[in-house]
């Protein structure tokens, strides 16, 4: 059997195990979470490569990519060093296939005509390719990467924006101490309603599920959410506050929805080859042979 390890400095409450087959190949799928410490993270890396097929890198990002260029988050390089023998990805291979793929299918299958409609992406150099699929269907964007990430009140409303504005910052950011850009560990569980005017103006929230329920406001109007992780937990509260329809970039694993890095660990698994000889189009034909969907969960019928 395969073993697959999402190592994260998000929230234990969010711990899973999960066992299946997939594209014929048995296997166990775990996200252990180390409530922001980094020595755990960093401890639990070393008990378990070489006896891991493959590592998610969870409650982080390795990289950012902004208009084909990819900036290096300094603190991550801490987790990926001790992953030594056992491969660890942290989604951002697949990001650019799976979750463009998905913006596309939501089109296209008609599970929601997004031409048109107001997009808040809370954070999208963390979701670029997304980003540009949205840009690409005729979505009307908002991008808070200023006002969220940074405390600047300055949203964005174009890529072309975000291509000029983030790639002056990047350099900056991706040395900042991580928690001051992310929720990490128990501040996951925090919930600060902020700047809601773009969510109240919003028809669909999107990208990472962490950044949007940060600023989530207490009571919303039928918004519909597209985004990664989430849990049973998640879905409930989401519903509570107003949410009526939440679409998954990964399908409905074992009652609940794993991130983009266990995906591409289980890919990187399933390919067998080094991590760079795997190019994005070994990614993107994968995604088709396994006829990846997304997970689509209408709240209104829960």
């Amino acid at each position: 059997m395969k073993h697959i390890v999402s190592v994260s400095l998000g929230s234990s409450k969010r711990d899973h195990a999960f066992e299946t087959d997939f594209m014929g190949e048995q296997f166990r799928i775990e996200r252990i979470g180390t409530d922001g410490n980094w020595e755990q993270a960093i401890n639990l890396i070393r008990k378990l490569d070489g006896k891991v097929d493959a590592f998610g890198m969870g409650g982080i990002d390795l990289y950012i990519y902004i208009a084909g260029r990819r900036y290096v988050i300094k603190d991550a390089q801490r987790l990926r060093r001790e992953a030594r023998r056992s491969p660890m990805v942290d989604g951002s291979g697949l990001k650019n296939t799976l979750e463009r793929k998905c913006i596309m299918d939501v089109q296209q299958n008609g599970i929601l005509d997004l031409k048109g409609k107001k997009v808040l992406m809370v954070c999208a150099v963390d979701r670029f390719g997304m980003a540009e699929a949205f840009e690409e269907i005729g979505a009307r964007l908002t991008l808070g990467d200023f006002v969220y990430t940074l405390g600047v009140p300055i949203p964005m409303h174009s890529l072309k924006t975000l291509r000029i504005l983030g790639g002056m910052v990047a350099p900056f950011i991706v040395r900042m101490p991580f928690d001051k850009l992310y929720p990490t560990g128990s501040q996951q569980e925090v919930i600060i309603p902020k700047h809601s005017k773009y969510y109240y103006e919003a028809d669909v929230l999107a990208g990472d599920f962490l950044y949007i329920r940060r600023y989530l406001p207490d009571k919303l109007n039928g918004q519909v959410i597209i985004t990664n992780t989430t849990t049973s937990d998640d879905m409930k509260m989401l519903k509570a506050r107003g949410i009526s329809k939440v679409i998954t970039t990964t399908p409905d694993m074992g009652g609940r929805s794993f991130g983009t890095n266990v995906i591409e660990a289980l890919i990187v698994t399933l390919i067998g080859r080094p991590l760079e000889d795997i190019k994005p189009v070994d990614y993107y034909d994968m995604l088709q042979e396994m006829n990846m969907k997304p997970g689509v969960v209408d709240l209104k019928e829960h």
